[in-house]
This record gives structure tokens, sequence and C-alpha cells, in this order.
């Protein structure tokens, strides 16, 4: 097929860029959003696509930008709802209003461009082509103290995406979504072999590892995988833990 047209949020850092940078790979036109404009530049200077300062939780200005980009591109073939958010605090000291921020940049924000895309092929119709792919977690199915907004903005995710995938049959889009388990973004954190030997795989994960899926549903002939979430751990959350 023709070059695809791919919209990533949150493509500035980890996965993101990642993401970013393994369909610029693929030769597909990619433009991505994010709230750090320093890091958006930087991304865009390396790998050619097309960077929108863009803060998800703002309706209008995400709807603006996809609009930019159906009327510069004509379409929009994949979109990958990556941005997200933790704000881990103990339940006593984190807002309402914190909370609500979480749940907006997560969540919400895979409504936005969902709604966006299936609107502008219900208005086009002709395109037979289409994925979403949204990052959801591990911590979708499991959680650690602290982690409320997060745990429940992914446990949307999971159940949105198995929702968009029956409301956009009829557009052709697929939606599937990816739940990673501990990936290493953080420059600065330092990994020991306790951090490794964790996981069944004898590894933590690194971006590529989501990348790799991202770009395998996204090929044509993958259109019958829909409506699933993937979890990519390295086993972890297949694994008996007992107290020593």
């Amino acid at each position: 097929m023709n070059k695809r047209r791919v919209f990533i949020t949150g493509g500035a850092h980890g996965i993101g860029r990642a993401m970013v940078e393994a369909f610029c790979q693929e030769g597909d036109k990619v433009a991505f959003c994010d709230i750090n404009a320093e890091l958006g530049k930087e991304v865009q200077d390396a790998t050619g696509a097309q960077f929108y300062p863009t803060d998800v939780t703002d309706k209008e200005k995400l709807e603006a930008c996809l609009q930019d980009l159906a009327e510069s591109w004509g379409d929009i073939d994949i979109i990958i709802n990556n941005v997200g958010v933790g704000n881990f605090k103990p339940i006593t000291e984190i807002t309402v209003e914190e909370f609500d921020k979480v749940i907006s940049t997560n969540l919400r924000s895979a409504f936005i461009t969902a709604r966006f895309m299936a609107c502008l092929r219900q208005k086009n119709g002709n395109n037979q082509y289409g994925r979403i792919i949204n990052l959801c977690s591990s911590r979708y199915l499991m959680s650690e103290p602290g982690t409320e907004g997060y745990s429940a903005s992914k446990g949307g995710i999971y159940s949105l995406t198995h929702a968009l995938s029956v409301s956009l049959a009829p557009f052709r889009i697929t939606v599937n979504a990816i739940a990673p388990g501990w990936i290493h973004v953080q420059e600065d954190e330092v990994l020991r072999d306790i951090d490794h030997d964790f996981h069944p795989s004898g590894r933590v994960g690194m971006p590529h590892d989501i990348t790799r899926m991202a770009v395998f549903l996204c090929q044509e002939g993958n259109d019958f995988i829909n409506g699933q979430t993937i979890t990519i751990d390295g086993g972890v959350t297949r694994k008996m833990i007992y107290p020593d």
C-alpha cells in the first residue's frame, strides 16, 4: 500500500518516541503531538516527523491538530494513543483534580482521537484500511498502592478498546491495545541484575519490544486481530509471587 498516514500522541519521549522512529523507518508519513516542546522539536529534527506542541487534555487543540493533518494528508490511517501520565501518590494525598487530570490525559484523549477518526471516515468513506492502537498497561489488571488514577485510566483503555473495535468496524478500522510491563525508558534509571531476573524472560523490557508489536498490528493483513489487549511484560503477570 502507499505510505500510511500515522498520528501518535505523546511522541517526544520513551515508547512514544520509539513509535515515531519505528513508523518513520517503515517509510510512513508520521506526525505526533506532545506537551514538551523542546523534546518534540528534537524528535522532529531527528526523524522528519511533523510535531504539534499540544496538550491532549485540551479537546479543541487536539482536534485542531487532527483536522490540520486530515486536510493536508487527505485522511489518517493509523492513530497510536500513547500519551500517559502517572502521578502516583497515596490516596490520602492525591486530589480529585489530579485524579481527573490523569483520566483526561490517558483515557479521554484516546476517545477524542478515535471519535475524530470515525467522523472523518464517515465523511470520506473510501478508505478500507484503518488502525487504532491504544497503550494500556499491565496495571489495568494489577496494582500497587497509590496508583488509582493511572490504574483506572488503563482499565478504561482496556474497555474502551473493545468497545471501539465494535463501533468502528463499519469503517474498517481495527482497534487493539498493547499493555506494557516494565519498560526501560528513563536514561538515569540504573537496572540491577535482580530487576532483570524478576522477569521470566530474563530482562527488563525495552521500547522496541512494544514498537515491534505496534508495527505488526498495523500490517495490512493483520485485520483479524481486533478488540484485543496484548500484554508484553516478560511474563511477569503470569508469575506466582510469594513472600520470602
